[in-house]
């Protein structure tokens, strides 16, 4: 991030300690309910306050503290070739898709239908070749193949078409146990899988602070494994938690510590990103809304969360409630990305490819979100001030009544100053006329069409795909 513009901060240091101070409060003396006698015993064991009867996890401050202080305040998400990878914590903002919809726009027939397993290949292909959109999150559920390969299917589908770090999330631990096997043969072997890992797993616990033990088995078995987590708290102001902005806050602060500290319990060290996706209903009809403004708002004060603790967090930002690329779309993605980014959020989900209240997804809205997130990019870069930038010497040069183009320092700094659109339209009313009157979504549909063309044969090696195929006889590898 650049050093040239104030970024935003939605709650002032006073707003942000009473809010942590209420997620603390509620920890201690409300409590987490987890319906797990063998998880209580261990988080008992480890010093945390346990109620058998009730089965709650109280967490009182001075235990919570020194469980955090063993969360690492920095990371690395490896990608599988080093291009792309996610250092997590060091002051960047890295923008990524969503995941788990149903449905998908396809433009092509103008309808919607169920998504399927190819539908993760080509999302995945997408992510691949689009520069803005630094990781993949399993974008879907495919409804083309049985439960029991769920997880293998989908996370080879997309590590076989990126090579960008990967994040999925595991029903049940028989998921979690596939999808590290699954990435141990592609790393190499389980001791290069830990030591550079390229998958990553959210979960997340049920609002109002709630966890379940099918949970704390996925958090247990990737942590362990060194594969990195995330516990991601998604209450619904109004609905799951309370109405005002300020109580969500404060019950989701709540979710997410707690969400940290059991994964430190487990494993102390381990990789584990704060997580925060608050929503919001429209209480006039009882609609679920995750385009909302107040969405963003919330999201951008849990980055502020999050560093209270040096944490690295996972957020969400970019979603609306639009049907199809249209306005709507466009400025409710753009408000919210850019107010979550601009308060330094480190890893944003959610931020490409998504339509309909998270629910459905559209190829060409992927290509337009890269668009959206180049633009944000370029702000968060700033002005670059310095003797050369403000080009006292070309100005002298050219003097009075000259002009720019030709010149050496005009050439220098063509490509790093400005940030040009892939889809956007810059041309003349004459040319655009001759072009065939060509806007964002005809030119969406187009790079589409030509990177699903181009990226159509799988990244794996074979001799890989063959060990892969040989680990899991009749799973429908191709």
């Amino acid at each position: 991030m650049g050093t040239s513009m104030p970024f935003y901060r939605p709650l002032t240091p006073a707003d942000l300690k009473q809010i942590d101070q209420t997620g603390r409060r509620i920890l201690e003396q409300v409590g987490v309910r987890i319906y797990d006698s063998t998880f209580l015993n261990t988080l008992k064991e480890a010093g945390a306050q346990v109620d058998h009867d009730d089965q709650r996890v109280r967490f009182e401050s001075n235990w919570l503290d020194n469980v955090l202080n063993n969360a690492p305040s920095s990371f690395v998400l490896h990608s599988r070739d080093g291009r792309n990878d996610l250092h997590l914590g060091k002051g960047e903002v890295y923008f990524g898709n969503g995941g788990r919809v149903f449905r998908i726009l396809d433009l092509a027939t103008g309808g919607y239908r169920l998504t399927r397993l190819m539908d993760v290949a080509h999302t995945a292909t997408l992510v691949n070749h689009l520069d803005n959109i630094r990781f993949y999150l399993i974008s879907c559920q495919a409804h083309d193949i049985k439960p029991v390969n769920y997880h293998l299917l989908d996370f080879y589908y997309a590590l076989n078409h990126t090579t960008k770090h990967v994040m999925g999330g595991c029903t049940d631990l028989h998921g979690a146990e596939q999808m590290w096997k699954l990435a141990s043969i592609i790393a190499g072997g389980e001791d290069r899988l830990r030591e550079k890992p390229f998958v990553s797993v959210i979960t997340n616990p049920i609002s109002p602070l709630t966890t379940e033990a099918n949970t704390l088995n996925i958090l247990r078995f990737c942590a362990e494994r060194g594969i990195p987590v995330t516990c991601a708290p998604a209450p619904i102001a109004g609905a799951t938690s309370p109405a005002s902005l300020a109580g969500t806050l404060s019950q989701m602060h709540a979710e997410a510590l707690a969400g940290v500290a059991l994964v430190q319990v487990f494993v102390p060290g381990a990789k584990v990103l704060y997580g925060a996706v608050p929503t919001i209903m429209d209480l006039r009809r009882m609609e679920f809304t995750m385009g909302s403004v107040e969405m963003a708002m919330m999201n951008a004060s849990a980055v502020q969360l999050a560093k209270l603790y040096n944490l690295p967090i996972y957020s969400s930002a970019g979603v609306t409630e639009a049907k199809r690329p249209d306005i709507q779309a466009g400025f409710e993605k753009t408000v919210s990305s850019l107010m979550v980014a601009m308060t330094g959020a480190d890893y944003i989900h959610m931020a490409a490819g998504m339509l309909d209240s998270a629910n459905s997804i559209s190829y060409e809205q992927y290509v337009i979100d890269n668009e959206i997130i180049g633009m944000i990019h370029r702000i968060l870069s700033g002005i670059k001030v310095n003797e050369d930038t403000t080009a006292f010497d070309v100005i002298k040069q050219v003097g009075p009544g000259g002009n720019f183009v030709t010149e050496d320092h005009t050439i220098e700094h063509m490509m790093d100053e400005f940030f040009y659109p892939n889809l956007g339209v810059r041309c003349n009313f004459d040319i655009w006329e001759e072009k065939g009157r060509p806007d964002m979504l005809s030119r969406a549909k187009t790079l589409v069409r030509d990177i699903l063309e181009e990226g159509k044969e799988g990244l794996l090696d074979h001799d890989v795909i063959s060990e892969v195929r040989k680990a899991f006889p009749g799973s429908r590898l191709i």
